[in-house]
């Protein structure tokens, strides 16, 4: 059996409600945590590995609740720095049209890459472009980079069935007849999804959004969902455009039309959930569905604030996301966990939430909104999935009164020294293992010119 020893931690979380562990031992075998304690003694032997942590805060590692890993490949492009959503979609559309295998597959080492770096753990993501050009098994190849990588992983099955000439923005070659969709989508459910209790995949089905799938569309895959018990996911009021359409077409507001499909419920989650009225809180609340938060994508995009510190008092569980690259323009999820913390106060105040409340939003709270068991704490018989960051630098000095919540306030360079994923580690000394950094680089840089080139 491999083991890890964390020696002589600085700092441990184990989840937001225990008194934090310092100076103690963790102890990983295989892919769980086997023990916390102090001074832990342990033969090893072989591959068995001994990190002196005694400068280190470990906490478990980050679960990244929406994404759009394709969008790495189009960040910051001058035409849509400063657009609204549906502007910014149609010009982008023009660009992710040009998608095929490999740049999916690069797209999905780089925005995997970005989050292992910054202490995310597990991740979705959410592929609904399917150009017609592209033969291959989109899902399979990004399992097939999560492999490489070594990160937990629950891609969600995304679809449109509505293009230009149906109403909605996307061209033509990038949707699929709803017969199309609902056939791959249980096809990647036999073939990938696992429930074993620390499973590394899971998939989620996801039409895109209210306006670029048909009603029935919804319906059906709420039907498939629940057949094969995966979740459920869309992108519900995230602008006032978006509201101002579900109302024009189909004479509803986004969430009574997902409840009239049955969109909606505890094996749902939606992403952004920003303009929703004080009853559809409350409805959220009783049907007990759960709302991906983005904040960075919310400010850069100007769609508003999510009301977080009113939900969380309703018992809404809320995860956070660090979404589309090319809506936010990274993939660091430290770095969103601080602009959760800013953007909350900003509206509501200085004491509207705290560090342990945002890394709860991106810790145990996104386990339990992808449906991953014994995830998101470090306990022992606990899945081995953690962070380790080294505060014993020239940007934290000063800050260790709270050397937690000095993750989020302080510092500058957001790179864990070590992330370990289902007890392998996967980030060592700020670098990934599964990856050459530089030629990904290059190979990322050089797929982006030929599709914006081709566009």
């Amino acid at each position: 059996m491999a083991q890890i020893l964390l020696k002589d931690c600085y700092y441990i979380l184990q989840s937001t409600h225990d008194e934090p562990l310092r100076g103690w031992d963790l102890l990983i075998e295989d892919n769980r945590v086997k023990k916390l304690a102090k001074d832990i003694n342990v033969t090893l032997s072989g591959d068995d590995r001994v990190i002196d942590c005694s400068t280190h805060v470990v906490v478990p590692g980050f679960i990244n609740t929406h994404h759009h890993f394709y969008q790495t490949l189009t960040r910051n492009l001058p035409a849509v720095q400063d657009a609204k959503l549906f502007d910014w979609l149609v010009y982008l559309y023009e660009i992710w049209k040009h998608l095929d295998e490999d740049a999916v597959y690069y797209s999905s080492l780089l925005a995997m890459g970005e989050l292992l770096k910054t202490g995310c753990t597990t991740s979705t993501d959410h592929h609904y472009v399917y150009p017609h050009h592209i033969t291959g098994d989109i899902m399979g190849i990004q399992f097939k980079a999560a492999e490489q990588l070594g990160m937990r992983f629950s891609p969600t099955r995304g679809s449109m069935s509505l293009s230009k000439k149906d109403g909605g923005l996307p061209p033509d070659t990038v949707v699929q007849s709803e017969e199309e969709i609902l056939k791959d989508s249980e096809r990647v459910i036999q073939t990938y999804h696992d429930e074993s209790e620390l499973s590394m995949r899971k998939i989620v089905l996801a039409p895109c959004s209210p306006f670029s799938v048909t009603e029935q569309l919804m319906k059906d895959s709420v039907e498939l969902a629940r057949k094969y018990g995966v979740r459920l996911h869309t992108h519900l009021a995230e602008t006032k455009d978006e509201n101002d359409f579900c109302v024009e077409i189909y004479g509803r507001r986004p969430l009574k039309l997902m409840e009239d499909t049955g969109f909606i419920g505890s094996d749902v989650f939606y992403a952004h959930g920003i303009h929703f009225t004080d009853a559809e809180l409350q409805l959220l609340s009783e049907t007990k569905t759960h709302i991906a938060h983005c904040p960075s994508s919310n400010m850069r995009l100007g769609s508003g604030i999510c009301r977080v510190t009113e939900m969380l008092p309703k018992g809404i569980n809320v995860g956070l996301g660090v979404d589309g690259s090319a809506s936010n323009d990274t993939s660091d999820m430290l770095g969103e966990m601080r602009n959760a913390l800013l953007l909350q106060r900003v509206h509501y105040g200085s004491n509207a939430v705290t560090a342990r409340d945002i890394f709860k939003l991106a810790t145990v709270n996104g386990a339990r909104l992808l449906n991953f068991e014994k995830v998101g704490e470090l306990k022992e018989g606990w899945a081995a999935d953690m962070a380790l960051f080294n505060i014993d630098k020239m940007e934290y000095a000063g800050s260790l009164s709270d050397p937690l919540a000095a993750l989020i306030f302080s510092g500058y360079n957001h790179g864990t020294d070590y992330t370990i994923v289902n007890g392998k580690i996967v980030v060592e000394q700020g670098r990934l293992v599964g990856v050459d950094e530089e030629e990904l680089t290059k190979k990322a840089n050089e797929i982006s010119f030929r599709m914006i080139e081709e566009a």
